[in-house]
């Protein structure tokens, strides 16, 4: 609700001062229809402006990479396009994400599945991939919106709880297979220091800075502050507990909004390394989708 409703706050009056700007124009005399042709390149300027900033910070604080995974500059181009792609098309997504991303009907099910978006994000951002996961039977598969958007990943991690609970209850299940990008696996990570693991089947983390990122200095707020590398609620989060399911943590070398890296690696689970793939963009890319979908089917092998 929070991220739905800052992101239409925000491009409503990005468009009301262009419409004001382009009344005054018109008013002195400018034909219209400039303003209108440039209309989506308004909308567009946004997420190419912070898509050049975090590519800008994720370059200065990359971690040296192997002379296998070193891009060229098509390659590098290609990068950066996909990841504007996302970004731009996220937006949208996540305004109308009570509409694009419903909680399915109850149903019995043995592995339910549910996908936790990263910060400053809700479930809209999953909605390619709730599609992509339908498509193949895969289901029911939910998808929280946890918030306010700068609060405590303490805080998250108890509305993932309550989420679990009415999972598991809706469903039947014992456990649940967790699906989670950037923050949400951090939120994963509290939610089991704090509950355990027995309600969890399977996590799959997907560009998750387990170690922290550069770019949480970028803004104010209890999670991000979290999020940046060294600090102390890092330090004391320490390992899954003993009862922790199996994890698994998807990275890639030239994550735009983790940085070093290489901080998405973990030392308590399995870690699959991916190249030429931005941050944002892991959640369209198709090695990402199939190697998820085969860690659900290996949580539940009837499928």
């Amino acid at each position: 609700m929070w991220t739905a409703f800052a992101l239409a706050l925000a491009y409503a009056t990005i468009f009301g001062l262009y419409g004001w700007w382009v009344a005054g124009a018109t008013a002195a005399g400018a034909a219209a229809w400039p303003f209108v042709l440039a209309l989506p390149l308004v909308y567009l300027a946004v997420p190419f402006v912070l898509v050049l900033v975090w590519f800008a910070l994720a370059h200065a604080w990359r971690a040296e990479r192997p002379a296998e995974v070193r891009l060229t500059w098509r390659e590098r181009t290609r990068l950066f396009v996909e990841e504007f792609v996302t970004v731009a098309g996220s937006a949208p997504r996540m305004i109308a994400y009570r509409w694009l991303v419903p909680d399915p009907p109850p149903r019995r099910s043995e592995a339910p599945v549910l996908l936790v978006h990263g910060v400053l994000c809700n479930a809209g951002v999953w909605h390619r991939f709730v599609r992509w996961l339908r498509a193949r039977g895969v289901g029911p598969v939910y998808a929280i919106s946890y918030g306010p958007p700068l609060a405590s990943i303490d805080w998250f991690a108890q509305q993932v709880a309550h989420k679990v609970d009415a999972i598991l209850a809706a469903t039947g299940a014992r456990r649940v297979v967790v699906v989670a990008h950037s923050m949400g696996g951090l939120v994963m990570r509290a939610y089991l220091r704090d509950q355990g693991g027995a309600k969890i089947a399977r996590l799959v983390t997907i560009g998750t800075p387990h170690e922290g990122s550069m770019h949480a200095w970028m803004a104010m707020g209890a999670c991000l502050a979290q999020l940046r590398p060294g600090n102390a609620w890092l330090a004391a989060l320490g390992p899954p507990p003993a009862d922790a399911p199996p994890i698994v943590s998807l990275w890639s070398w030239h994550d735009s909004m983790v940085a070093p890296q290489t901080s998405s690696r973990i030392a308590f689970g399995e870690n699959v390394e991916l190249a030429g793939v931005a941050h944002n963009a892991l959640l369209r890319d198709p090695a990402v989708f199939e190697r998820v979908l085969a860690e659900i089917r290996l949580a539940d092998p009837g499928r």
